[in-house]
């Protein structure tokens, strides 16, 4: 597929949602003068504009074969995009916060192909990994926020303890337990194991019990 300026300054200010925008003070590539841009980061391409409201993009980096950095710089929560090379550039940006440059930092380190597909990779041994055990994966509990130290989220590696419950303050008001939590179902498929089923045997085998609930819902909304 062929680029040119018109499909290029297309794919930078299209109605698709960007994977990151904001503003940046951009490095010249021959003066020390920082020069603030607005920038839109889409896949694996950071375009950057004169302001937010400008249609066609001034320049646009490729983000393959590099690497994100922070660095020491005149300007506060600076960081670098440096490609491999001896003649190849190197291009000095700052944020206007701690929270925008991690921000910047992470979206910029995930944007290129080599990491999606180290991220691919990791999902294809995962499902061989499910395939070989010869059933679904087990249900995983969504994990709890990361605590925060000085502002920044860090995230435990230890096993969580077991959970204890919560005594109410000795001025509050005592409430209603809340209802338990119900046991936990794991569907079952009838004819062989759910990796070897088509989309529609799936389909109909959910719909058996969603249908099956929505009956016995109906009857007890039906009682007085």
């Amino acid at each position: 597929m062929k680029l040119n300026e018109r499909s290029l300054a297309f794919y930078a200010t299209c109605d698709t949602p960007a994977d990151n925008t904001g503003f940046l003070y951009k490095k010249g590539g021959r003066h020390a003068a920082y020069h603030r841009r607005w920038f839109v980061l889409r896949g694996n391409m950071l375009f950057y504009f004169e302001d937010a409201a400008s249609r066609e993009p001034v320049g646009v980096i490729i983000l393959e074969g590099c690497t994100v950095e922070l660095v020491e710089a005149a300007e506060e929560f600076a960081f670098a995009v440096r490609f491999a090379g001896s003649r190849a550039r190197t291009y000095v940006l700052a944020a206007e916060s701690q929270a925008a440059m991690e921000g910047w930092v992470k979206a910029l380190s995930r944007a290129s192909f080599d990491y999606l597909r180290l991220v691919v990779r990791e999902l294809e041994q995962q499902l061989a990994a499910v395939r070989a055990g010869g059933g679904p994966p087990p249900a995983r509990r969504p994990r709890a926020l990361p605590s925060k130290e000085n502002g920044c989220a860090v995230w435990s590696a230890e096993t969580p303890a077991a959970s204890t419950p919560v005594r109410a303050n000795p001025g509050s008001r005592p409430g209603p337990e809340p209802p338990p939590l119900p046991p936990r179902r794991r569907a079952s498929a009838p004819n062989g194991p759910l990796d070897s089923a088509s989309f529609a045997q799936l389909h109909e085998w959910y719909g058996q019990e969603i249908r099956a609930l929505r009956s016995q819902w109906l009857s007890s909304q039906a009682q007085p």
